[in-house]
């Protein structure tokens, strides 16, 4: 599922490519993806303009001229493209909003995760569907205290409170493991028991390593494209993740893997001890 670096890339291209552009035409292929995608037909879309694009997590915003937004999240399998109208659809492109250019926004998604609906955005340009999510992880409200305030009286695994949305939004599985081993902190360490010092490498050291990935574009493991369909070239600087059995970059010891919240979990058992 592409994570914060992933969302960034592909808001920063769509922000290129739909500013300023006129919506001419929506069609609809499919019901729905992860909500339905009828409303898009009936919602007055014609004749907005794309102001701006913009990331809050893991979602995008796309924002319309009459203060309403198109919210997207891409699943784990959703794509998206703005190509000329000459190149024939898709089988699995569900939505095309033609534009004024000439172009086509068009939102493949084989597996039906992804969303992409029509929003309104209160004061603060935040929809209710993400009103709960807790502090962006580039940002200066996410610091080492802030994070160990949140963990000290809590005994599920350090990593679950990194992937916590309500805590701090968008570092997923990748980063998180990235994160936890750059900071030499064992993912099944509970959250009770992790120090103030350990909460400011882990914060310092997400920040870093998400910068890093979204100046790659972004890390491609299997679905992840970007909007011109290539890959993020992140996944070369991957230091554990995924890296079961192969020798600890840093100390040569043999990596392994544990299942923490449902998701596999790589650490190097002398580096994060």
């Amino acid at each position: 599922m592409p994570e914060l670096p992933e969302a960034e890339t592909i808001g920063r291209a769509l922000n290129s490519a739909l500013a300023g552009k006129t919506i001419v035409k929506v069609e609809v292929f499919t019901p729905a993806m992860r909500t339905s995608l009828v409303p898009l037909t009936t919602a007055g879309l014609e004749g907005l303009n794309f102001v701006q694009v913009r990331r809050r997590g893991r979602y995008l915003l796309a924002d319309l001229s009459d203060s309403r937004a198109l919210l997207m999240h891409f699943g784990m399998s959703g794509v998206v493209r703005v190509e000329s109208a000459a190149i024939p659809r898709r089988k699995h492109e569900h939505v095309f909003i033609h534009l004024s250019d000439g172009n086509i926004f068009r939102f493949e998604c084989t597996r039906r995760f992804s969303m992409l609906e029509v929003c309104v955005p209160d004061s603060s340009g935040i929809p209710a569907k993400l009103k709960d999510l807790g502090a962006e992880p580039l940002s200066d409200e996410f610091t080492g205290k802030g994070f160990f305030d949140a963990c000290r009286k809590r005994n599920v695994p350090v990593k679950n409170l990194l992937m916590d949305n309500a805590i701090v939004t968008g570092i997923g599985n990748i980063y998180a493991v990235e994160t936890l081993f750059a900071s030499r902190v064992d993912p099944r360490k509970p959250g009770s028991k992790i120090t103030l010092p350990e909460c400011e490498k882990i914060v310092a050291n997400a920040k870093k390593i998400l910068l890093a990935s979204i100046d790659r574009g972004g890390t491609t493991i299997s679905d992840f494209r970007h909007v011109d369909g290539s890959e993020g070239k992140f996944v070369l600087d991957l230091q554990i993740y995924g890296k079961d059995g192969q020798p600890c970059p840093v100390c040569g010891s043999t990596i392994t893997s544990v299942r923490i919240g449902g998701r596999s979990s790589c650490f190097c058992p002398e580096c994060q001890k």
